[in-house]
């Protein structure tokens, strides 16, 4: 078995507890991973005086995969999210959400099966804002005013959302290509193309675009109201889906709310040189240090990582002892929404971590 150098970064917050239980997982897997520890949130902004040093990204550029803990973004200190800065300063244009039920995990539904993709680089999140009042504002305002596109209100904020032809391609390139070699059978876009016909609009035709040319693959769209109706009815009839950046954050979230929440909910964030694994929920300060974090969601992002490093077997030895402790009941950390049979009293982070390794 090949050994794999991987940049950690265990985050803050629970990170710290989490990213300990999926090493003790990866490690019971087989997998020879050797770990190269790097810095990233509030913690290290006195050191570094920055959330996401230039060594971090230096490290991530060397060994090009890398899985993090959970990272608090600073509120009010004018620093960049952590998860956004690795997006724009590694290109990593693809985020990659599976959502597959696990049996005694709490989800509203158990045969949950689906993938999310979605553009990571543009849209509403590309950062391109006007604040309300500045020089800068009142300028955009008058130039859309002279140009008839409508009238904005001179004391509003402005947010940018720009789609491109190229992110377009690329992301739902990454979705076809995601869904034949994985042996899915269908790709879903989801726009607002029906209001928005310059934006969302040309997501939708470059999507179709794509989609002529893979038609080994179904392909369909949905406007994402009606997507978001559909998918909460029943999620089984969507398989994988491709995105623009915000409404793939917001149905991402509520496809993980089917099967359990954000504790069983892995992630990656890839590109063309890098990939950086990542569970993506938040860094929980108020239960920090106190060994009761669902370190689920990332050793299953771990499992992704194996993935990507050819370590299948691995990986699929990672999901099953997951799957094995969830069906059995008596480990549970207390996110969990407990059914019959299952323990009530809340297990620790390192009970819950022990057990899993126990199946391994």
């Amino acid at each position: 078995m090949a050994r794999h150098e991987v940049v950690l970064i265990p985050g803050d917050g629970i990170g710290l507890e989490t990213s300990a239980a999926m090493q003790d997982v990866v490690a019971a897997s087989g997998a020879q991973v050797d770990w190269v520890i790097a810095k990233a949130g509030v913690a290290v902004i006195d050191e570094f005086g920055t959330p996401l040093p230039d060594e971090t990204i230096e490290a991530i550029k060397q060994h090009k995969v890398a899985i993090k803990g959970p990272v608090t973004t600073p509120v009010g200190t004018g620093f960049r999210s952590v998860n956004v800065a690795l997006r724009k300063t590694l290109d990593l244009y693809v985020n990659l959400r599976p959502v597959v039920s696990i049996p005694g995990a709490g989800g509203r539904y158990d045969d949950v099966d689906l993938v999310v993709v979605r553009e990571n680089t543009e849209d509403l999140y590309a950062g391109i804002e006007f604040e309300e009042g500045t020089e800068e504002a009142r300028e955009l305002i008058a130039f859309v005013d002279r140009m008839g596109k409508g009238v904005i209100r001179e004391d509003s904020g402005v947010s940018i959302k720009p789609i491109s032809i190229t992110a377009t391609r690329n992301i739902t390139e990454f979705a076809f290509n995601y869904a034949e070699r994985n042996g899915r059978s269908k790709v879903t876009a989801v726009h607002k193309a029906n209001i928005m016909k310059h934006s969302d609009g040309l997501f939708l035709r470059e999507a179709r675009e794509v989609a002529a040319h893979h038609p080994q693959t179904a392909f369909d769209d949905k406007i994402v109201d009606a997507f978001c109706m559909n998918m909460v009815m029943d999620p089984s009839q969507f398989d994988v889906i491709v995105f623009p950046n915000l409404y793939g954050d917001i149905a991402s979230d509520l496809a993980a709310g089917l099967v359990g929440g954000l504790g069983i909910a892995p992630g990656a964030n890839i590109g063309r040189d890098y990939a950086v694994f990542e569970a993506v929920h938040g860094s929980a300060p108020d239960i920090a240090g106190k060994n009761l974090a669902n370190p689920t969601a990332e050793i299953l992002s771990a499992a992704m990582m194996l993935d990507h490093l050819g370590e299948q077997s691995a990986a699929n030895r990672i999901r099953q002892a997951i799957r094995a402790v969830y069906a059995k009941g008596e480990f549970l950390t207390g996110d969990i929404r407990r059914t019959e049979g299952q323990a009530k009293a809340a297990a620790s982070c390192t009970e819950f971590t022990a057990a899993v390794v126990r199946e391994l």
